[in-house]
């Protein structure tokens, strides 16, 4: 018996126990099956785990997980395909992610989550330089393209960790400049000095929050980095939603303060397109056959950042963009639903034109709309470079979606000048 097979066998195992168990046992809280499976996942892909695994591992959610909520929301990851549930939540494994960071006590923000994603993205690349989770035919890229994937990667931490290394580990000036992927050492030094995640039992369930659907070796990348643009959603949302408390409560400087926080994110994210463009198209052509279901048009953190900015137009709330996410679109058509644009102009209504308050606002919002224009600009000429004339995984058009959707405005019922028109990337 080879050793994967003999991993496999084990895991069988370990899930027939469970399946078995008339209770689970007091101690365990599920992370050693978790971990047993997301090892077998990772070697074969989950598209291609056993019938007989699956139907095993179901029981166990259905019988036995309702009171450990990190292995129910790893095993509704784990199923999503084998109940005809597969979309972006499940496939990123957003559940498990959401549960970190509601942690009790836990400081940890989702802007900083997508650091500690992103590092993860790191000590991935050096274990497979080092030889670990590294099968033949994985197709790692080169020396090379690896250098050029890491050098973003490490810009992005840094920018998340800022200049402090409390916490959760070093700071940014402790990450290199410069990385040298030419030396296997150079790479394994680097992994002390990145952000590590809290050191505690429910952390310990990160490490089995990529759960990728095929076997090559960019699709870890590829999720942790959707994973983070999910938390900078997470993140801006929240500072949009903070943005219209100020208004209400009569501060437009404090809004326009929260408004930039929103913009700095959008910085940060658009770095992540630069991550994304050191993958192969045709491997990402390859294993994105298997993901058909979930797309990032399923990002319920996106709309609803974009609709605490103001509620989209009618056309927009019908399309495929908001009835993708029922909830957040829900959301939106409440009456009780507050934005940015509703408390602006309320807020001009009570004490009408001018000032440098005012000013300062309209150039933070300004600022904002030009920044999520560029973004999507971004991720229409990455999508055009991958896809082609190829449909997108959420059953839309693919390239021609994106380039619709490029004339949408998040302020269009606000004054406000318009940001200047973009080139199409090529």
């Amino acid at each position: 018996m080879t050793p994967q097979d003999e991993r496999c066998a084990s895991t069988h195992r370990a899930a027939r126990r469970w399946a078995a168990a008339d209770q689970v046992p007091v101690e365990s809280d599920g992370l050693a099956l978790a971990r047993s499976v997301n090892d077998h996942v990772r070697r074969t892909g989950k598209h291609f785990l056993p019938k007989r695994m699956l139907s095993r591992l179901s029981e166990i959610r259905h019988r036995s997980a309702a009171d450990l909520p990190f292995l129910h929301a790893f095993l509704d990851c784990l199923l999503d395909r084998h109940e005809d549930r597969f979309w972006n939540r499940t496939y990123l494994s957003l559940p498990v992610l959401e549960l970190l960071l509601g942690e009790r006590n836990c400081a940890v923000s989702a802007d900083r989550m997508s650091a500690l994603l992103m590092a993860d993205v790191v000590r991935f690349e050096a274990g497979a330089a080092g030889g670990s989770r590294e099968g033949p035919g994985r197709g790692r890229p080169s020396v090379e393209t690896v250098s050029t994937r890491l050098r973003h990667t490490l810009r992005f931490i840094a920018q998340g960790v800022g200049g402090s290394g409390s916490g959760s580990g070093p700071g940014a000036g402790d990450l290199p400049s410069r990385l040298d992927c030419g030396g296997g050492s150079r790479l394994e030094d680097l992994v002390d000095h990145l952000p590590r995640p809290p050191a505690t039992d429910a952390w310990a369930w990160f490490d089995v929050t990529v759960q990728p659907v095929y076997v090559l070796h960019d699709e870890y990348f590829f999720i942790r980095v959707l994973q983070a643009h999910e938390m900078l959603f997470t993140a801006m949302a929240e500072h949009v939603k903070s943005a219209v408390s100020a208004l209400r409560e009569g501060y437009p400087e404090e809004c326009a303060e929260r408004i930039d926080d929103a913009v700095a994110m959008f910085e940060r994210a658009a770095g992540l397109f630069r991550v994304v463009a050191t993958m192969r198209a045709e491997h990402f052509s390859t294993f994105r056959h298997y993901t058909q279901g979930a797309s990032a048009i399923q990002s319920e953190q996106y709309k609803r950042f974009e609709s605490l900015c103001g509620v989209p137009q009618t056309s927009r709330l019908h399309s495929t963009a908001f009835t993708s996410v029922p909830a957040v679109r829900a959301e939106a058509q409440a009456p009780g639903h507050d934005t940015v644009t509703r408390a602006y102009l309320d807020l001009r209504h009570e004490r009408g034109p001018g000032g440098a308050a005012w000013s300062r606002l309209d150039a933070a919002l300004g600022r904002l709309e030009s920044r999520h224009q560029r973004w999507k600009s971004a991720h229409r000429g990455l999508a055009a470079r991958m896809l082609g004339d190829a449909h997108g995984s959420g059953y839309t058009d693919g390239v021609p979606y994106l380039t619709g959707v490029l004339q949408n405005r998040l302020f269009w019922q606000l004054p406000l000048p318009l940001p200047l028109p973009l080139p199409l990337p090529r």
